[in-house]
């Protein structure tokens, strides 16, 4: 889920920092996957490897205007409460992929979540105690392919059931440019099909703070939905409220949950074992 969140704690064995990071537990060895690496940033370099990464992505592929405190990384007041998941090329320990989270105890510090700051989470507000926020995801231009999205998604579901965490949340993020659509069009079109397909949760609805104006956009636009998003819907993620329009990112967003008790079958036992 992009975080901007795009999904630290319930546990002191959390990573509550870069400097704190030498505690993290180890990931399995099954977070290695062929040429790729998986690990916790454990002190402030690799925090700005992901950094590096994130603005390589975000401010140079998407145009996102970020406001950073670094030239050349994306860097905000969240970082230094969230957990950061690096996916590296083994070959060359280049970081080529990332997620950061912020677990329940490191959103009390900070004082929110990031996405508090998009929607009106209110309706989610007794998930909170289990719930980790996702986001900052991204993947190299390069290894975009489904290696690298279950490395990371593998890597999640075990720091879940090692912190007896269960909910994660986020947003997916639709860029201003969707298969050549202008994506207020896009995101109206994937929002429309998510209703008719009944896949917009009826027990949590969350409220954007700067909707997206779908009354005055074509919702009548042929579009697939992003991959990623797809791809969350297929594992069991369930959307929770209507997009929101993220003016610094210029893309139109999607708040997410997912359940970890609720994962079909098939991808229980592939991440849950």
């Amino acid at each position: 889920m992009h975080n901007k969140p795009e999904f630290s704690s319930a546990s002191d064995i959390l990573v509550s920092s870069p400097a704190a990071a030498k505690h993290a537990p180890a990931l399995p060895a099954a977070a290695a996957v062929a040429d790729i690496e998986v690990s916790w940033a454990r002190h402030l370099d690799e925090v700005r490897e992901a950094q590096r990464l994130r603005h390589q992505v975000f401010a140079g592929e998407m145009g996102a205007q970020l406001q950073t405190t670094m030239p050349g990384h994306d860097v905000d007041g969240f970082d230094d409460y969230c957990e950061h998941l690096l996916v590296r090329n083994s070959s060359t320990q280049q970081v080529i992929g990332t997620y950061r989270l912020l677990t329940p105890a490191q959103a009390l510090r900070a004082g929110r979540t990031y996405s508090d700051g998009e929607f009106d989470l209110t309706a989610i507000d007794a998930l909170r105690p289990r719930m980790v926020e996702l986001g900052r995801s991204c993947v190299h231009a390069d290894f975009r392919q489904g290696g690298v999205i279950m490395a990371l998604w593998g890597a999640l579901a075990s720091f879940m059931q090692r912190n007896r965490l269960d909910v994660m949340m986020g947003c997916a993020s639709i860029p201003m440019w969707h298969n050549g659509i202008v994506s207020g069009d896009a995101a109206a079109s994937i929002w429309r099909q998510l209703r008719a397909k009944k896949q917009v949760s009826s027990e949590y609805t969350v409220t954007p703070r700067l909707p997206l104006p779908l009354e005055q956009l074509d919702d009548q636009v042929d579009v697939e939905p992003p991959a990623l998003i797809k791809g969350y819907l297929r594992v069991g993620t369930e959307v929770i409220g209507a997009p929101a329009w993220d003016p610094d990112f210029n893309t139109a967003d999607l708040p997410m949950l997912m359940q970890l008790d609720r994962l079909p079958a098939r991808y229980r036992k592939h991440f849950l074992g």
